[in-house]
């Protein structure tokens, strides 16, 4: 109880400084409240439709979730810029000439209010209101809200989708450039080896192998007409005459022994010269040879006179004609030489011209890859241009267009008159509380003993006289009265001929972004 009227009588000792700082509060909330002038609200709401076209069908290439296109969407249309044209435009404030820049964007994005769905899985659904001086103002102001709205949403949708569609547009063009080029780089490595591209590895291997053995066979054939001419040598020694085309002139034996060397050149090209075959032939030959030696010896005289000049001149022209086939046959070889040589190099370079067509295949084959996807890119990004262009995709549609208010919507005169006056007498006690936090000086007997640890013997009042009772009782009087009355006509005052509390309270509202 000693505590409570202790601290009620440090209340009323600080009560001036409690009715200074409630008063003064509370008289301009009063005064701000009454004559803060009436404010007219407008609401619209919009619906973010999802597309026209089913995306199995057709899908657009502005890929954009609903809770991000709401936000872009209040980020667009909250732009200074924007701001500063609407108030312009609408005359939104009486005094917007003298007002600057940045009060205007201030002002306007204070008194406008967006609500948008959250969450995980939000309705589309965006509330828009707008407060202003009267309601045909709100009214405007939302519709120039709506129309900024739907051509922002539209240009950056076919803004986004154009550039989806250059893009590609671009990559199309580019990728079929590279690939032109590589095709070129193929064709012109093809050109330079021709001759070696593993397409024809097989057609040269076979080649190969016919020139070998037509190599082999011209040897054969050498080897024949060389042993001809050593045959004709030698029959024209043993016998003095030459076998004919046809084997006319010779004996049976001569005809004999011309099959038999004959039959012997043809199992030479087959076997080896120790095959016993070989070995029999030669021999046979040899009896042969030697019959035809001995019987010439008993040849009458007169049949052999003439016969060597004719044998003679027949075996040089036999040989002649020998050497003359032998040496095309030659030539014949020494061509089918170089070009084994050069089939040999071709093969050679196959190789390693094989790994290269691949590398210049495998490069081909991607960016044709890649061309491919991007050509299939572009059909999506022109079809989804399309939807954007003719307005099939997302689009924002009116469900409540801004309605002309029929009375005032704010401010709450009794919210403010009523708040303002419940934080001033808060502040009043909250002064006191600090005044008597900061002043250290002893009031009580308690107050002493805690300080310095010593009992006072007793506590003698302060006893005042009648007449200074009475004194100062009137100066408290005075200063309430003062207070009570003074400060609230001061306020009053300095809100009629120096600030309108009007002007400043809905200065202090655009700051906080607060309106009541």
């Amino acid at each position: 109880m000693n505590e409570l009227k202790y601290y009620s009588s440090i209340f009323l000792r600080r009560l001036h400084y409690f009715l200074i700082v409630s008063v003064i509060i509370s008289a301009v909330s009063v005064i701000a409240a009454f004559t803060l002038p009436p404010a007219y609200e407008s609401q619209t709401r919009l619906l973010l439709e999802g597309p026209q076209i089913p995306s199995e069908l057709a899908a657009s290439t502005v890929m954009v979730g609903l809770s991000e296109q709401l936000e872009i969407i209040e980020q667009r249309l909250m732009t200074r810029a924007n701001m500063l044209d609407v108030a312009r435009s609408q005359t939104v404030f009486e005094d917007t000439q003298q007002m600057s820049a940045d009060a205007i964007v201030e002002a306007m994005r204070a008194r406008t209010t967006i609500q948008a769905a959250r969450g995980r899985n939000p309705t589309p659904i965006m509330n828009i209101s707008f407060e202003a001086r009267s309601p045909q103002i709100a009214a405007g102001v939302l519709n120039e809200y709506l129309t900024l709205i739907e051509r922002q949403n539209a240009e950056f949708r076919t803004s986004r989708a154009g550039n989806t569609l250059e893009f590609f547009q671009q990559e199309v063009q580019r990728l079929g450039q590279d690939l032109d080029a590589q095709s070129a780089r193929i064709l012109e490595f093809k050109t330079r080896n021709s001759s070696a591209l593993p397409e024809s590895v097989e057609y040269r291997l076979n080649q190969q192998a016919t020139l070998q053995e037509q190599v082999r066979q011209i040897d054969r054939d050498i080897k024949s007409l060389t042993n001809q001419g050593e045959r004709l040598v030698q029959i024209f020694e043993a016998t003095g005459q030459l076998e004919g085309n046809n084997g006319a002139g010779l004996s049976p034996d001569e005809q004999r022994l011309q099959e038999m060397r004959t039959q012997l050149d043809e199992t030479l090209s087959v076997y080896a010269p120790e095959n016993p075959r070989v070995k029999m032939l030669e021999a046979r030959i040899e009896q042969l040879e030697e019959r035809i030696a001995s019987r010439t010896v008993t040849e009458e005289p007169e049949s052999s006179t003439s016969a060597p000049s004719r044998g003679s001149i027949t075996l040089d022209l036999q040989l002649s004609e020998l050497e003359t086939r032998i040496s095309i046959l030659q030539e014949q070889r020494e061509d089918s030489i170089a070009r084994l040589e050069d089939l040999n190099e071709t093969l050679a370079k196959t190789p390693a011209n094989t790994v290269t067509l691949e590398e210049l295949d495998r490069a081909y084959a991607n960016i044709e890859a890649q061309y491919n996807t991007a050509v299939d890119r572009l059909a999506q990004a022109s079809t989804g241009e399309r939807i954007e262009s003719l307005s099939r995709g997302q689009r924002i549609s009116i469900i409540e267009p801004p309605a002309v208010s029929n009375r005032p919507t704010k401010p709450n005169r009794v919210l403010i008159a009523g708040g303002g006056t419940g934080f001033g007498i808060l502040a009043g006690i909250g002064l006191i509380v600090l005044i008597e936090v900061l002043n250290r000086t002893a009031r009580r007997p308690e107050d002493i003993v805690n300080r310095i640890g010593i009992s006072p013997l007793a506590t003698i009042p302060y006893m005042r006289s009648r007449s200074e009772i009475v004194w100062k009782r009137l100066i408290k009087i005075t200063l309430y009265l003062v207070i009570l009355v003074g400060i609230p006509v001061a306020v009053y005052a300095v809100h009629l001929y120096y600030l309108p509390l009007d002007l400043l309270a809905d200065r202090v509202m655009n700051k906080i972004g607060v309106r009541w």
